[in-house]
């Protein structure tokens, strides 16, 4: 019998919202992958559109716990990043994949900071140059379009984009890391998706849905999840990037369906059976470049 993937997600923890750690545990558990975690912070709700909320930072507690599990003799085919709240935690972070890095496992940085071509109001401008040192580190990063030309130090440019454009993009990223996944790509105003470039194939991937209207919080850690899981599991990079898209993309459909508040996340829950079937039961050779599974 294979030994059991093991993966170790480092972000925050938000109560209510589903966001961060609350979506990576359950999401990449569900693909039969055990799951550790390590808390930035603990929070009552996001911080999207909740005011009065609680926040406990956990920055002291990040290296005690990784240096415990190195003693441990703890090893991981993973390691997955999110939203880290300072340039303390970058640094640190640093070390702990210095720590954990082997030939053959991943190290996945969702540089979290920013969208909608803003930087998010907690950080200092210098931040973005901060996470690219981060980023370096990494063998996939999963930046959306915002966060990836603040780590090129490029103008940011409204959508519709060209096909140009983007895998101009995709390969200035691989410069820093070399595997890209480039999420809120469009080429116009019916899909929405994501383009994936793998710089030592040179191959250049795309996933794309049906663009839902809306702004849902937490769907690019859904996506990253989802995608760390497909990886985790030996699915390629254009595959995975698929099963990503088709789990956001249908739990984004139930969430509008059902008329929640967008503040509460999505409903990505009852999509996980669908998600495990496809990850635990499919081979990855067999998944379509059309949508596999409904979820």
């Amino acid at each position: 019998m294979e030994r059991q993937k093991r993966v170790a997600a480092i972000h925050d923890i938000s109560g209510f919202g589903r966001c961060s750690l609350t979506v990576a545990l359950p999401i990449i558990s569900a693909a039969g992958i055990e799951t550790c975690v390590i808390p930035t912070a603990v929070l009552s709700t996001h911080t999207g559109g909740f005011t009065g909320y609680t926040f406990r930072d956990f920055t002291d507690e990040i290296l005690p716990i990784a240096r415990h599990w190195r003693s441990l003799g703890i090893e991981f085919d993973a390691i997955y990043t999110g939203y880290v709240g300072s340039v303390r935690q970058l640094e640190i972070l640093c070390e702990v994949f210095g720590m954990f890095r082997t030939e053959d496992n991943l190290i996945v940085v969702d540089p979290v900071m920013a969208d909608h071509g803003q930087l998010y109001k907690s950080f200092t401008r210098d931040f973005p140059a901060k996470m690219r040192k981060l980023a370096e580190q990494a063998d996939i990063i999963v930046p959306n379009i915002t966060e990836a030309v603040l780590l090129l130090e490029k103008p940011y440019m409204e959508g519709p984009y060209t096909r140009e454009y983007i895998e101009s993009l995709l390969k200035d990223l691989s410069q820093i890391a070399p595997r890209v996944v480039l999420t809120g790509v469009h080429f116009d105003d019916l899909e929405l998706g994501a383009a994936a470039y793998d710089a030592d194939s040179a191959e250049i991937s795309y996933a794309f849905s049906h663009r839902i209207d809306g702004f849902y919080h937490g769907t690019g850690d859904v996506f990253g999840s989802a995608l760390v899981a497909a990886l985790v599991k030996g699915f390629s990079l254009a595959d995975a990037i698929r099963v990503a898209v088709d789990f956001t993309v249908g739990s984004i459909e139930r969430t509008k369906k059902a008329g929640t508040d967008v503040r509460y996340g999505v409903n990505f829950e009852e999509g996980l059976g669908k998600l495990a079937e496809q990850l635990c039961h499919n081979a990855p050779e067999k998944l379509n470049q059309k949508s596999s599974l409904a979820y």
